[in-house]
């Protein structure tokens, strides 16, 4: 009770009315009106004029604003407020403006980045970079690294959150989800760095896309298709609409893929008597079909109730190895009779991936806080058949035998979610959020494997198996804010109870968890001038083993090479620190440092007696990073910007295997260019041009080479603003390629990776309905600012 009248002893909010005529003093209906923060011009709210031209913006917190009115063919009028108390505007005017509607038109933007004390933000919204996927936004992301389908940022695997909500998939799931997915709706990405106490401890960094949706009345839709040519061709085509009333927003995007991935491989293993030197061709064929939805309900001023759902459906996926491996005696006494194989994988695999969230919030008249709820469910249902074929041949080339198994395997998974947030503003400039969570993950995976013997087949018993897995997660937080003129700070704590059983049926061994972990988090920054800005961060959080990482199947690649889970994995624990210094509002220098405890790397680990390389994933003792970042955003010239990261960085990785310690380190580098370049008179001309440079560096014990990457995207807007010509070329140099070398005690192997990531893409988009509405615009040029009117 305190709480809440401390709230409203120092928390007002106002209201602001007022009309929007036409020259001749009519009324204009659905004219779009925006309230916008005056300090950074982040919307706050918007709405449409009724049918007289009247509007109303109700509990608006005392502050100052711009007002943003506009109507297709009239000219945008802006007007600054200084709000303290309810208000009535002076009727706004439009006038009519010198353009027809016809000649109306969107103009391209460049995209820009902000750097926040806690996370980097990225706008991509009507950008070259947005024709293409969500995993192409990503890649050209600062910071983002996608390597061999994985995510990552700062050597970690973020958690990858849309619109907040987060997708509760593994990294390789949630890759092929946004490989899915048009990018034509994404607004920004933010690289969150320190979520707060509100995100899941596992959050310990988020990537969270924001999508865009209509902030105005009216109808707008477009239809795209773009085609890639890479090793082999790909085709992906879709439609995204929106759909928004005063109380209803609805958005639906559909996309569809028909892909064709080539990867070569050059591996070589070294085992105590023999070496094996293997070239190995991957394809994989895929048709997917991506739909996001959203439904966003205005119930009443106090009252929302949305509905998203993120789904994807893989009817089609085959994925055939072929490999052919030659086998060289390193003793005069070689360990097996055949000097060469050739091995033929083929798997044909049918998933579909469904997620649903139900959001209600409820704002309280007396103080305007918050109270949110959310429900989630994940559907995953997969479903693979596998044959392998092998053929044996002597030192002259003459065959020996052959070998076959086939094998099919399922699994099926649901996560449940529910979570319940409130957030309690306590006077102009604090807020007290407090929450819960529950987390539900159930799965069963099976798996029968035969071997094929002529025309029989006979059922492999120590390859068959069945596993059970169950994680719950309780979880709890507070967190607070104050943001004054000179300090800002953010702390909070989280506590999670774990509990998860893994039972496998073929040993009928049960592997259990259950553990209380604290999870602070505490974000404080300084402003010691309009220039100059310190902050500090720190955050502890969590990494549990994914449940397919935990799952014991043996999934054979061909008859030595096998990939398999570990059910004895236990989760990393991570402590992340920085501190550092924003000058200019465009450069910012920072040190870091971050001890993993357990850190999981899938390594591959020989069987030197049996001639067998295990692809699993392993605890590690802890990895340490440290280092220095440097963050520039230089306008060379009007139309030339420039985003530079560059970070050194030191890593040590230290763990025992086979009872032996195994410690490696080494400096590193990653620096990142973006370029982004407008022609034209009109700006509609744009380009991007990315280079990525990643220097030789460690992954659990593993030396990867270092890597150049090069990327230019261009976008056209033509037919009035309605058409948008795409052009994009992936890795222009030809220097994405890599060996990755595993050398330590009596491990001794490499693979050289030909990735088929250089493309040339062309993309058509063409807007229809209220293509003259911008969506979700949360900044004003220097030219609109000057345009402000008289304050009321």
């Amino acid at each position: 009770m305190l709480l809440f009248g401390a709230s409203l002893i120092y928390s007002q909010s106002y209201s602001i009315q007022g009309e929007i005529k036409d020259e001749s003093d009519q009324g204009v209906a659905y004219a779009n009106i925006l309230l916008l923060r005056a300090q950074d011009s982040t919307i706050v709210n918007g709405t449409t004029s009724d049918d007289s031209g009247a509007f109303r913006f109700n509990d608006i917190s005392q502050n100052n604003y711009i007002l943003k009115t506009s109507f297709i063919g009239y000219e945008t009028v802006y007007s600054a407020i200084e709000l303290s108390a309810d208000i009535v505007l002076d009727p706004i005017v439009l006038i009519e403006s010198t353009e027809s509607l016809s000649e109306v038109s969107i103009t391209v933007k460049k995209p820009t980045f902000k750097r926040e004390s806690d996370r980097l933000i990225f706008n991509v919204e009507n950008t070259s970079l947005s024709e293409g996927n969500m995993i192409d936004v990503l890649r050209s992301t600062p910071s983002v690294l996608i390597l061999n389908n994985t995510i990552s940022v700062n050597n970690a695997t973020p958690v990858v959150y849309i619109n907040d909500r987060k997708v509760n998939l593994s990294s390789s799931e949630v890759v092929q989800l946004l490989e899915g997915t048009s990018a034509s709706n994404i607004k920004s990405v933010e690289v969150i760095t320190n979520p707060s106490a509100r995100y899941d401890a596992d959050s310990g960094i988020v990537l969270n896309i924001k999508m865009s949706k209509n902030l105005v009345t009216g109808y707008s839709g477009s239809l795209f298709s773009n085609y890639t040519q890479g090793v082999f061709p790909k085709v992906s085509l879709g439609s995204s609409n929106f759909f928004k009333t005063k109380k209803l927003d609805l958005y639906v995007n559909y996309s569809y893929g028909d892909r064709k991935i080539d990867r070569v491989n050059r591996e070589m293993v070294t085992y105590q008597n023999e070496r094996y030197d293997s070239d190995v061709d991957r394809n994989t064929w895929s048709e997917t079909h991506t739909v996001n939805l959203g439904l966003d309900y205005e119930i009443n001023a106090n009252n929302r109730l949305s509905i998203s759902s993120n789904m994807l459906f893989l009817p089609y996926f085959k994925y055939r190895t072929k490999n052919n491996t030659n086998v060289t005696a390193l003793t005069p006494i070689p360990s097996n009779s055949f000097s060469r194989f050739f091995s033929d994988n083929l798997a044909k695999d049918l998933k579909h991936n469904l997620g649903f969230d139900v959001d209600y919030e409820h704002t309280f008249k007396a103080d305007s806080s918050k109270l949110r709820l959310n429900a989630h469910v994940t559907t995953y249902d997969y479903r693979r058949k596998q044959r392998v074929d092998s053929d044996y041949f002597d030192s002259n080339d003459n065959f020996i035998e052959s070998r076959a198994f086939r094998s099919r395997s399922d699994q099926a998974t649901e996560i449940f979610t529910s979570q319940i947030d409130y957030k309690l503003p306590i006077g102009s400039n604090s807020a007290l959020e407090l929450g819960g969570k529950l987390g539900q993950v159930r799965t069963n995976s099976t798996i029968v494997q035969y071997n094929i013997m002529g025309n029989q087949e006979v059922q492999n018993d120590e390859n068959t198996d069945d596993f059970d897995y169950q994680e719950d997660v309780y979880a709890g937080y507070v967190n607070f804010e104050k943001n004054g003129e000179k300090w800002n700070f953010n702390v909070g704590v989280r506590a999670e109870q774990t509990q998860i059983e893994g039972v496998s049926m073929s040993n009928s061994v049960t592997n259990t968890q259950d553990y209380l972990e604290w999870f602070p988090n505490t974000s404080i920054s300084y402003n010691v001038s309009n220039k100059a800005n310190l902050f500090v961060n720190y955050n502890r959080s969590i990494s549990r083993p994914d449940y397919s990482d935990l799952n014991p199947f043996k999934f054979f690649l061909n008859d030595n090479t096998i990939v398999t889970g570990n059910p004895g994995l236990q989760p990393i624990f991570i402590d992340y620190l920085d501190l550092g210094v924003t000058f200019n509002n465009n450069f910012t220098l920072q040190v870091y440092y971050k001890k993993s405890e357990g850190n999981i790397f899938e390594l591959p680990i020989q069987d030197n007696d049996e001639n067998e390389i295990f692809y699993t994933p392993f605890n590690l003792a802890s990895t340490i990073d440290y280092g220095i970042d440097f963050f520039g955003n230089i306008n060379i010239l009007d139309r030339w910007s420039m985003f530079v990261i560059t970070s050194f960085y030191y890593t040590k990785d230290e763990g025992t295997v086979d009872n032996s310690l195994v410690e490696k380190d080494i400096w590193a580098n990653y620096s990142d260019v973006t370029n982004s370049i407008s022609f034209l008179k009109d700006n509609s001309l744009t380009a991007n041009f990315v280079i990525t440079y990643i220097s030789a560096n460690i992954q659990g014990f593993q030396k990867v080479d270092s890597r150049l990457l090069t990327d230019l995207s261009l976008r056209k807007t033509m037919l009035k603003g309605k058409g948008i010509l795409s052009l994009s070329i992936s890795d222009l140099l030809n220097d994405h390629d890599f060996f990755v070398r595993t050398k330590f005690l009596d491990q001794n192997s490499s693979v050289f990776s030909n990735l088929d990531n250089r493309y040339v893409r062309v993309g058509f988009r063409y807007r229809f309905g209220n293509t003259g509405l911008s969506t979700n615009e949360k900044t004003l040029s220097k030219e609109e600012r000057d345009r402000l009117g008289n304050k009321h």
